[in-house]
C-alpha cells in the first residue's frame, strides 16, 4: 500500500490539472464573451443609427446644401417612404408609390385599393389588391395619404401648412 504522502501527491497532481484544465477552459469562454460583446455593441449600434436616420425628415442631410441636386435618394436597405414632412412633394419616392399618390391627386375623392390597382393598370386580383392595399396603408401611416372609413384613402387635407403632397418624376 502506498504511503499517505503518495496519495495526497496524486490527489494534488489531479487536482492542478483539473485547475489548469478550467483556466483554459476560462480563456476559451472568455475569448467568445469578448466576441458576443463586440456583437452586441455593434448591433446597438447599428439599430441607434437606423433609429436616428427613420426619425430624421427625408432629405435632412441636406439641408442647407447650396448644391442644387435632385432629391435625396434612399440608401439601399433605408426606408423607401419616409414620413411626409411640409414641403415633402414625393418626387423622390419608388415610382410605384408616385403612381398611386398621382391617382389619388387625379380622383380627387376617397377610392378603394382595387380603384387604385384599375387605375394604374395592375390587375385587380385579390392578390394583387391586398399587396397594394399594404403600401396604400404604409403611405398613410407615414402622411402621405389619409385612411377614411371603409377601406378607402385619399389625400390628407393640409389646410394649416396649405401644402398637399404632389407626387413628382
Amino acid at each position: 500500500m502506498g504511503s499517505l504522502i503518495e496519495e495526497l501527491e496524486r490527489r494534488e497532481a489531479a487536482a492542478r490539472a483539473e485547475a489548469d484544465r478550467l483556466r483554459s477552459r476560462i480563456e476559451e469562454l472568455a475569448g467568445e464573451l469578448a466576441r458576443a460583446e463586440e456583437q452586441v455593441t455593434r448591433l446597438a449600434i447599428a439599430r441607434e443609427e437606423v433609429m436616428r436616420v427613420l426619425a430624421e425628415p427625408a432629405g435632412a442631410e441636406l439641408a442647407g446644401s447650396s448644391a442644387k441636386e435632385p432629391g435625396p435618394v434612399p440608401p439601399i436597405g433605408a426606408v423607401a417612404v419616409p414620413p411626409w414632412h411640409e414641403g415633402a412633394d414625393g418626387s423622390w419616392l419608388p415610382r410605384s408609390y408616385q403612381d398611386l399618390l398621382e391617382v389619388a391627386a387625379d380622383a380627387g375623392r376617397p377610392l378603394k385599393a382595387a380603384q387604385f390597382a384599375a387605375a394604374t393598370g395592375l390587375s385587380t386580383d385579390r392578390a394583387k389588391v391586398e399587396a397594394l392595399r399594404s403600401k396604400l396603408k404604409r403611405l398613410a401611416g407615414r402622411g402621405w395619404l389619409a385612411e377614411e372609413p371603409g377601406g378607402l384613402f385619399t389625400l390628407p387635407s393640409r389646410e394649416v401648412a396649405g401644402e398637399t403632397p404632389k407626387p413628382g418624376r
